[in-house]
């Protein structure tokens, strides 16, 4: 076999391993993910069930990163203290090692039945968690499989020549080991993978067992990284503390390690002369070493990163995202709940524009007009933003649930974005044409007006709620509320055609202004319905004679 095609060859068996831990870790995700980020912000009060909960919830999910994406998430928020947050990563670093101590035995032969079985339960069952589970199967499977393929092409070539130039020039120098497979690492988002190739070469002696140790430092080093690298560029320091510790803890360790590498080295192979395990065995006693030197520093960590990433004002700008993480993107779970706590923040800019409308009806004062127009372009660009953002996320990491909410939040963004737009081009130039013409709507209209815009910013505190809970109750309730400005909107249309008859023009032209006006406040009110209730009512299965019938 030609050094070229062993290379393809190579190349490929390396994907497939790639392919098959990307199936575990998005199967495991689907199948519990939204439980376990339950379970995680419950267990959160000390560091020891912290650092439990970070080993087993990555122990089930496989992915230190999504464990690292939903703490990092509970910091920024306040919802948790750093110091068990950071725990929670010391439990997640050894979490990741246990499935390269399964793989680490030879239990190869039993590749092709739990694809089979996988390939069974993915395409038949009608159950979302045994559907899931068979993605997990089969990605252990081509995982084992790939191993198996890698095993037997490295006994080729463990003589080339040219193989052994290229690794022997990087396997004198363990500080050259550890940049490698960190950079490798971070190219190919997977310290398992890394580490399971380490296995492969140092099995067949292609790399000795002191840069195997090293090359596994790095993989170690390399998925610290990732967060860091990868996270907002404007992410507040709380969201920056976590991932920075997790980093902070790894260098130490590694540094340490490295200085001690050859004793080291040699316990490992006295301890364990099998080379496979021996790699799968440093990996996760090196882990737990960090682990137990950091646990009872983490109070002094934790006050060093707040030193180091002290806490600043709120950003300047109110359209620019704060919770829409890039690299959450890759963990379905924890990107749809960044972009729902942003969709909130659209809640809020829509309070701040109907409060300033309604000062606006209240005092008929031309400046307060202007202000809340201008603040039509935060919802826009906030909308921009959470639209671009979830659809940049790969439609095959979504489960069932995952696309249906997604698309929840943006038609629940896209309405209020919407109403916003009714504020902006509508209701707010109506008021300024009706103080320019000095048409004043009468005492009782203004009033009724005034009334029903409080009756919106209910509504709208409502609708976040209903957004966050799907609770069909309230569903109803606020689908319910048309009512109320239906039967406004006939009142009104009756006056007017009074006032008409009456044959004063400008008692008139003012009733013609509060019916306008009121129309706007109906439209608005419709786009914060169709936002949060219709979704929950049609989900539920519930008729909606109101929608049925354009009210």
């Amino acid at each position: 076999m030609s050094f070229p095609v062993t290379l393809v060859d190579l190349a490929g068996f390396i994907a497939l391993l790639l392919w098959g831990t990307h199936m575990v870790q998005t199967g495991m995700q689907r199948a519990f993910g939204p439980r376990l980020k339950a379970i995680l912000n419950h267990a959160l009060a000390g560091r020891l069930r912290a650092f439990a909960a970070g080993l087993g919830i990555t122990a089930i999910l496989q992915s230190s990163t999504a464990t690292g994406l939903m703490v990092t998430s509970f910091a920024a928020g306040g919802f948790v203290e750093l110091v068990p947050a950071l725990a929670v990563m010391l439990g997640a670093n050894v979490g990741t090692t246990l499935i390269v101590q399964l793989l680490s035995f030879d239990i190869s032969t039993v590749a092709p039945a739990l694809i089979l079985v996988g390939v069974l339960m993915f395409r038949r069952s009608a159950s979302a968690p045994a559907h899931d589970l068979g993605r997990v199967l089969i990605g252990l499977g081509l995982m084992l499989l790939a191993l198996h393929q890698l095993l037997g092409l490295l006994v080729d070539v463990e003589d080339a020549p040219s193989l052994r130039l290229l690794l022997g020039s990087i396997a004198t120098t363990p500080l050259l080991d550890v940049l490698v497979a960190a950079g490798l690492t971070w190219a190919v988002h997977s310290s398992v993978a890394v580490v399971l190739l380490v296995m492969s070469l140092a099995a067949h002696g292609i790399v000795p067992p002191d840069a195997a140790f090293a090359l596994v430092l790095g993989a170690n080093l390399g998925t610290a990284i990732n967060p860091l690298l990868e996270g907002a560029a404007g992410a507040s320091p709380a969201a920056r503390r976590v991932p920075m510790g997790n980093l902070v803890t790894r260098l130490v360790g590694i540094a340490l390690a490295l200085a001690a590498l050859q004793p080291i080295g040699r316990f490992m192979v006295t301890l364990q002369p099998d080379t496979i395990r021996a790699v799968a065995d440093f990996h996760t006693l090196f882990n737990l070493a960090v682990a137990l030197v950091f646990l009872p520093l983490l109070t002094p960590l934790a006050q060093l990163l707040r030193r180091l990433l002290p806490d600043e004002q709120a950003s300047v700008d109110p359209s620019a995202p704060i919770y829409l993480d890039p690299a959450a993107r890759e963990t379905p779970i924890v990107a749809l709940g960044g972009a729902a706590r942003e969709t909130l923040r659209l809640v809020d800019g829509l309070e701040t524009m109907l409060l300033g409308a309604r000062e606006g009806l209240a005092k008929s004062e031309r400046r307060l007009i202007a202000e809340t127009r201008r603040r039509d372009d935060v919802l826009d660009r906030l909308n921009i933003a959470i639209k671009s953002y979830l659809t940049s996320i790969d439609p095959d990491e979504l489960s069932h649930d995952d696309h249906r909410r997604l698309n929840e939040i943006l038609a629940f963004a896209m309405n209020l974005e919407q109403a916003g737009d009714v504020v902006d081009r509508y209701l707010l130039p109506h008021l300024s044409k009706g103080l320019k013409r000095g048409l004043l709507v009468p005492k009782d209209g203004r009033e009724e007006l005034v009334a029903l815009t409080n009756r919106i910013i209910v509504n709208l505190r409502t609708a976040a709620s209903l957004f966050m809970t799907d609770d069909p109750r309230a569903a109803r309730l606020l689908a319910d509320e048309k009512v109320a400005f239906r039967d406004a909107e006939a009142r009104a249309t009756r006056a007017h055609f009074d006032r008409l008859r009456s044959g004063v023009l400008a008692t008139a032209q003012a009733s013609a202004l509060q019916l306008d006006l009121l129309r706007d406040l109906k439209l608005i009110n419709s786009h914060i319905v169709a936002a949060a209730a219709y979704p929950v009512l049609e989900r539920s299965g519930e008729l909606l004679p109101s929608r049925v019938a354009g009210g």
